[in-house]
């Protein structure tokens, strides 16, 4: 989906994943929940012969399927669920029940092996059809977000993508760098949503920005561009639900090297940030603008852009909400002004490295949202 994508929480046990409606615990206690079922069949035979009451262990054979359809693949489930019926009919005749008591005993639990392994089927399949839209999503984005370079034209680039969790949708953060003879131009952005939909109006979005990238003179008309690309798109998708809601925000950069000098335009997205001597500044816009996709209002003028000295030892940290609306455990936003200052950060991706590890350690591994991270430095 990018260049590294880290998921999971932490725990020095085990790891639980949902797969296809299987409960995996990978670590000491997988071995002990694949015998759940085994020990609630051996236990149900047990009490049903030497029990204080007639029965006493039927809920244990009953309950053998529905642990195994938690905690086994589907072929062992069934197995279990045969296994559960015969002891049953055997336990009953060994106890010399009649035969009424022996017939309604086997189809309590056939019928609640056939629910759980009901129930099972379902979740399986949905499960394999969520994996196989995530698969295309996730090679569509790999498509339009390929890795850059670790330098592009006099520019030193670092970037990286961090999912939320391994179970969250794709998501639409993007970024982008293209040299071009007005220096180099990046690109960081959000589109709204997740999943197919936001992953295609990323690639309006990035596609409209390479493509206008070495022809606009300015960054507004790069925008611009952009802006129309995702209206055009919008209007194509009209019929869809969401259709109005395929709007991105973003912050287009142009890094002048003769000029020393780096340029913003914003669209609504939260502001770069600029490393410089330990110091952390926040480059605020003077004219903030509206994402792109929802179209200008009549009177509202964001043709201007922020100009900023860029030298060497300075560094252009642009990021996505998942690091500015990241929240600790008290609910506190992570700030990458106070948490990164007084550093010694001298490469993009010494940046890039201490920020993710910052932001995972300032939420404890329970980030809430995907996050796009791109550094940049002038070079020589």
């Amino acid at each position: 989906m990018a260049d590294e994508a880290r998921a999971g929480g932490r725990g020095a046990g085990a790891r639980r994943d949902v797969v296809g409606g299987t409960v995996e615990v990978r670590g000491g206690w997988a071995g002990l929940l694949a015998m759940v079922p085994v020990l609630l069949l051996v236990g149900g035979v047990v009490l049903d012969v030497f029990g204080p009451v007639p029965y006493a262990g039927l809920p244990l054979l009953s309950a053998s399927p529905l642990a195994a359809c938690m905690v086994l693949e589907f072929r062992g489930a069934v197995i279990t669920a045969a296994v559960a019926c015969v002891l049953a009919v055997c336990v009953d005749v060994l106890v010399n029940r009649p035969l009424t008591a022996l017939v309604v005993d086997l189809l309590d639990v056939a019928l609640i092996s056939v629910i759980a392994l009901w129930l099972k089927w379902v979740v399986q399949r949905q499960g394999q059809r969520f994996a196989a839209v995530r698969a295309v999503a996730e090679v569509a984005q790999r498509a339009v977000l390929p890795l850059p370079p670790a330098r592009v034209g006099a520019v030193s680039v670092a970037t990286r993508y961090e999912c939320a969790d391994a179970e969250a949708s794709v998501g639409g953060d993007f970024y982008a760098v293209r040299s071009t003879p007005f220096g180099v131009r990046a690109l960081i952005g959000d589109v709204r949503g997740k999943g197919l939909p936001a992953v295609s109006t990323m690639a309006v979005a990035t596609s409209a920005f390479r493509e206008a990238a070495e022809q606009a003179v300015t960054l507004w008309e790069l925008a611009e561009y952009m802006e129309r690309a995702l209206l055009r798109f919008a209007a194509d998708v009209g019929d869809q639900p969401d259709a109005l809601e395929r709007f991105a925000t973003a912050v287009l950069v142009e890094v002048s090297e003769e000029e020393g000098r780096v340029r913003l335009h914003h669209r609504g997205h939260p502001p770069p940030y600029l490393i410089r001597g330990g110091r952390v500044m926040s480059l605020e816009p003077s004219v903030p603008g509206l994402p792109l996709g929802l179209g200008m209002p009549e009177g509202v003028d964001v043709s201007g852009c922020d100009t900023f000295p860029f030298q060497q030892g300075d560094c252009l940290l642009l990021v996505t909400d998942g690091v500015t609306e990241a929240r600790d455990r008290h609910g506190v936003y992570y700030e990458p002004c106070t948490r990164l200052a007084g550093r010694d950060l001298r490469t993009p991706s010494e940046v890039v490295d201490t920020l993710v590890a910052d932001v995972t350690d300032w939420t404890g591994g329970r980030r809430r949202d995907d996050m796009a991270i791109l550094a940049l430095a002038p070079v020589r």
